[in-house]
């Protein structure tokens, strides 16, 4: 799509909206314009995005009835800111795009297909050594055809640790929208050696799911943190973090933050509540699924590793045995046969099942942390109302704090509402979609398996009934 003036895109705009939207679609569109998010709002529609999961809901009955069902006794196993000074702090509110393709992009209309416009790919890990550490940077790809980028195709190279400034600058730019987790920074279990190949790949995939999750957010896409992360230079990088809050800003905000968590929130509204109810429990179901999933393939593996062993062992036995060699290298044959469709659904199940639990593992304590920070805010709008209240300060000052923070309470609560229906759909699609994959992968194994010796069965049989025939006189 070309580049259009103003006057050209309100008409674009204007002639696609008549026939397409009427007065519902008409607030939606005007919403999604104002605030940043997708027209779909709490429904969660947006550019790139999968269609709405049927029957998702708040409730955590839906949750353990639906999605998470596991036995509790498996011990092992609309408004935004009225202020116009809370726009410059960056809050809450997206940055809107300047090109005419990402505003259209912000809009999705009902006859149009979702219009993906940022491609990322994450790739070739190369190590760096000097004489103060050794690190991994990985190239990121990125290409696009929006308007606000110099080019159409960018690569840089970053290192984790450009990823953790990333995800700190999207937190601290929208605190109650979901930003998606990293992996973590080292991995304890079963003590993986930090640069080995397994750990570096599945440290890639990870970061390329990452990345691709933001360009996919509806808001977060247009962060100008991200931008710089996909395009800038090294150099041009460390100068930009450089310019953030100084360290005893941070350390203030830190205490701030500390010091309203102590408060505590007193009157939760009852939506949060039921929210915090949902998150408690999921993180205690997928915490639990993860657990037993680990277990599944350290079991699986350990049923391979001895599996391997029998098909050697036939064909070293069948040396020993005359009038059973045949019969005994076709058994070595099966085994060989039924490792390797094992060694499939491992792969299968480490690839598809295990990554997918384990990133929902990391959104539950990202959940928490938006919880806690939506709480904060709240809490300092209650302390304020409460000094006002008893004139336990000078209260010259508060009712213009006690405004803006309650501007900044409402943009919070629209933000974490309008993400919240979005990451539930794409929660439910994501652990559906992982599990019936990995159901389809048994069934296809176990009927490799039964082929595999029914075949033999039959072989022998047909075998036996020759010999039998040749007895008969």
């Amino acid at each position: 799509m070309g580049t259009l003036g103003g006057a050209g895109l309100a008409a674009a705009v204007a002639a696609s909206r008549p026939r397409t939207l009427g007065m519902e679609g008409e607030r939606r569109a005007s919403q999604a314009r104002s605030s940043g998010l997708p027209a779909g709002g709490a429904d969660g529609d947006s550019p790139g995005g999968s269609a709405p999961f049927p029957g998702s809901s708040g409730s955590s009955a839906l949750l353990q009835a639906e999605v998470l069902d596991l036995e509790e006794d498996e011990d092992d196993l609309e408004v935004f800111s009225k202020d116009a000074s809370l726009m410059d702090m960056n809050s809450f509110s997206p940055m809107m795009p300047t090109s005419p393709l990402s505003m259209i992009n912000q809009i999705k209309f009902e006859d149009e297909p979702d219009l993906k416009d940022l491609f990322i790919t994450v790739d070739e890990p190369e190590s760096h050594v000097t004489t103060i550490e050794t690190f991994i940077t990985y190239r990121i790809i990125t290409k696009t055809s929006r308007g606000e980028f110099d080019s159409s195709e960018f690569e840089v190279r970053r290192r984790y640790q450009d990823f953790l400034w990333l995800k700190g600058k999207l937190e601290e730019a929208h605190p109650t929208l979901i930003i998606p987790p990293l992996p973590e920074k080292f991995i304890v279990k079963g003590m993986v050696e930090r640069f080995n190949d397994d750990f570096i790949e599945t440290r890639r995939k990870a970061l390329h799911k990452f990345l691709n999750r933001i360009a996919d957010h509806p808001t977060l896409t247009f962060n100008e943190d991200f931008k710089i992360f996909l395009t800038a230079q090294a150099w041009e990088l460390s100068s930009h973090k450089k310019q953030g809050p100084g360290l005893l800003s941070r350390m203030g905000q830190t205490v701030r933050a500390v010091a309203s968590s102590m408060r505590g929130v007193k009157n939760r509204p009852e939506e949060f509540m039921e929210m915090n109810n949902f998150i408690e429990l999921f993180s205690q179901k997928i915490n639990l699924i993860d657990k037993i999933s680990q277990r599944i393939y350290k079991e699986e593996r350990e049923y391979f590793d001895e599996m391997k062993e029998y098909g050697p062992i036939h064909i070293l036995w069948s040396a020993s045995e005359e009038d059973l060699v045949d019969t005994l290298k076709d058994v070595a044959s099966c085994i060989d046969r039924c490792c390797k469709a094992t060694e499939k659904r491992m792969s299968g199940l480490s690839e598809a099942l295990l990554p997918v639990v384990h990133e929902y593992v990391l959104y539950s304590e990202m959940l928490m942390g938006v919880m806690k920070r939506r709480d904060q805010i709240q809490a300092e709008l209650d302390s304020k109302v409460e000094a006002l209240t008893y004139k336990k300060t000078d209260t010259d000052l508060l009712p213009e704090e006690i405004g803006k923070l309650e501007d900044k309470m409402e943009c919070a609560n629209n933000a974490l509402k309008a993400d919240w229906e979005r990451w539930k759909q794409n929660m439910q699609n994501d652990i559906k979609l992982a599990f019936t994959d990995m159901a389809e992968e048994n069934i296809h194994y176990y009927e490799q398996c039964l082929a595999t010796w029914e075949s033999f069965l039959t072989s022998q049989t047909n075998l036996h009934l020759e010999e039998t025939s040749e007895d008969k006189p």
